[in-house]
């Protein structure tokens, strides 16, 4: 599932009958997350948290692939790590998230590029670095 500028992308999600497991939808693609155990949870699929940490790695290797290849720079390997803290007193938030990138096959000033490219185009990261505003409604049945 790609978004387009413009495009309107939905994912779903539903209980499945175990406490704390979810059903998630991504047009055709289907899978599970958890609640963590230390929230009551089964704790044993990929957990919320980490689905916003992933799409983050996610999001970052893709530009920096992307870059690379129309850059034409020699970009051999890629990885990230992707980490946060929640906030020690307010559960609601993280601390921080920290994204490290580590490059292979690039010089520093391609490497400020590609990282450059991630930084200036995701919307995910400038989503949260930026904070946007965020709606909720609701049904009963």
């Amino acid at each position: 599932m790609n978004a387009q500028v413009g495009e309107t992308v939905a994912i779903t999600s539903a209980t499945i009958g175990l406490f704390g497991r979810y059903l998630l939808s991504a047009g055709k693609h289907h899978f599970i997350s958890d609640q963590r155990a230390g929230a009551g949870g089964p704790g044993e699929a990929i957990t919320a948290g980490e689905l916003l940490l992933s799409s983050l790695g996610s999001c970052s290797l893709g530009l920096i692939q992307k870059t690379a290849a129309e850059r034409g720079i020699a970009l051999v390997d890629a990885g990230t790590e992707v980490s946060f803290q929640r906030h020690a007193t307010d559960p609601t938030r993280y601390e921080w998230i920290r994204i490290a990138v580590r490059l292979s096959g690039v010089n520093a000033s391609e490497a400020e590029v590609l990282v450059g490219s991630f930084t200036s185009s995701c919307p995910i990261y400038n989503t949260l670095k930026r904070g946007g505003p965020i709606e909720i409604s609701w049904t009963v049945s």
